[in-house]
């Protein structure tokens, strides 16, 4: 949702780092991967408890994984596979983080996995609508907007991150935020696939 509604107030901050990453012959796919390292190391400084730290490279790897997005946009320079990386790298880092979480504080072991499967839902209908859908939007494949998206999930992710043995009312909270996403795409999906 925040994604949708405010990334028109963000853009021009984005596209600084998309500027120098351009200038500095950096390519949209390695942006796309240096997102994902940092975005992984926060999952290694939650489960170390280097917990500020641990958001601050959450928070940019975020931030990176939209400057590749415009780079690759500006440069004309999207393909297929970037995509696919971006998706998937988008999963490993959130994985990271519930991980740390969850090998830190073993009990929320069990709801983090339940967790780690409502994002699997969510993304299995969004992957499967996106192939299905014509494309209406700049991005390269059809983007379907819910009430969950990256910065609902880099939000809950923080939390999870700062309440450390109080966590498990964000997990559940988060998990039921993706559910609804979930139920969100899946009526969409009804509505513009059975046309």
């Amino acid at each position: 949702m925040l994604d949708t509604h405010c990334r028109k107030y963000i853009q021009p901050l984005i596209e600084v780092a998309a500027n120098l990453a351009i200038k500095l012959k950096l390519s949209a796919n390695f942006v796309t991967i240096l997102a994902a390292i940092v975005g992984i190391s926060s999952g290694i400084f939650a489960l170390i408890d280097m917990n500020i730290l641990a958001i601050i490279m959450l928070w940019l790897s975020g931030y990176l994984d939209a400057v590749d997005g415009s780079i690759a946009r500006r440069t004309k320079s999207s393909t297929a596979f970037g995509t696919v990386m971006d998706i998937t790298f988008d999963r490993v880092v959130e994985g990271s983080v519930i991980i740390g979480v969850a090998y830190k504080y073993p009990q929320f072991s069990f709801i983090s996995l339940l967790l780690a499967i409502s994002i699997i839902i969510s993304m299995t209908i969004f992957l499967t609508t996106g192939p299905l859908a014509q494309n209406k939007g700049e991005k390269t494949f059809y983007y379907q907007a819910g009430l969950a998206e990256r910065t609902e999930g880099f939000i809950m992710l923080s939390a999870m991150i700062l309440l450390r043995e109080k966590s498990g009312v964000i997990i559940n909270l988060f998990t039921g935020i993706v559910l609804f996403t979930a139920f969100q795409r899946f009526v969409e999906a009804k509505k513009i696939l059975d046309k």
